[in-house]
């Protein structure tokens, strides 16, 4: 849980998907160098992290959130696009 403090504590947005099994890299890749250093991009499967899981209480994947300077300013459940993402993100930069 340490670790995802730092990982959160950014002043630039951190986009995190939280996800399980199915992985899709290309989204995130498009994301990523959509924004390039303007943003974060972090993947976390859940099945590794059971208690920030829990903590965050994660119910579904994926699930995408958006931290900045440890403030959680977005969160949503199912499939999204890279470029509704994108545009999610920028609104925070």
């Amino acid at each position: 849980m340490a670790k995802f403090g730092k990982i959160i504590d950014s002043s630039i947005p951190t986009l995190i998907d939280f996800f399980k099994d199915n992985n899709e890299d290309s989204l995130l890749h498009d994301v990523a160098t959509a924004l390039g250093d303007k943003a974060k991009i972090i993947k976390i499967d859940i099945s590794k992290n059971n208690q920030l899981v829990d903590a965050l209480r994660i119910k579904s994947t994926p699930t995408f959130v958006i931290y900045k300077n440890s403030e959680m300013k977005w969160r949503q459940s199912g499939k999204q696009d890279a470029n509704t993402l994108i545009d999610l993100v920028e609104q925070f930069i």
